[in-house]
């Protein structure tokens, strides 16, 4: 898939990461459309940007303006594991229009390299338990589920 372009975020990206998110079931019931923008969003973007273990991307075709994936990557440096540094996949979103055409292998594979670079022993990632689609494209990519996940809302405690 030589045409697929990924790069770093730009705040005038986040409309369309918000629409990503927002482009399947359980994102429809978290997260919010409108215009303007809600500004939590841009300021989670700045945050985002200003901190240096974080990478907000964006995919395109090359040559095409819309965005048709995103995701984020997490560098966590660590003691276990002798101070071994990780790489944290998370809010990937493919383009309902653009499912099923290798764009979401290409993008883990671009995001598993960018860990590659930053020297990261290790690439981790959670899905949401209902999304088994996604758990068995991960186990495609030689994701194992090795641990459980737990989270906590604190909005609602």
């Amino acid at each position: 898939m030589s045409d697929l372009q990924m790069r770093r975020a730009c705040r005038d990206d986040v409309a369309a990461i918000v629409r990503l998110l927002f482009d399947d079931e359980l994102g429809r019931t978290r997260e919010v459309l409108s215009d303007p923008l809600d500004a939590a969003y841009l300021a989670a973007f700045d945050a985002i940007e200003g901190d240096a273990n974080q990478l907000l991307a964006v995919a395109a075709w090359r040559g095409a303006a819309d965005i048709v994936g995103c995701l984020q990557v997490t560098f966590i440096p660590g003691l276990s594991h002798r101070g071994l540094w990780r790489g944290q996949i998370e809010s990937v979103r493919v383009a309902s229009s653009a499912r099923g055409t290798g764009l979401g292998r290409e993008m883990i594979a671009w995001a598993i390299e960018q860990c590659r670079q930053r020297d990261c022993g290790m690439v981790q990632l959670t899905s949401t338990a209902s999304r088994t689609d996604a758990r068995r494209f991960y186990e495609t990519l030689g994701f194992e589920a090795t641990h459980v996940g737990f989270k906590l809302d604190l909005r609602r405690s």
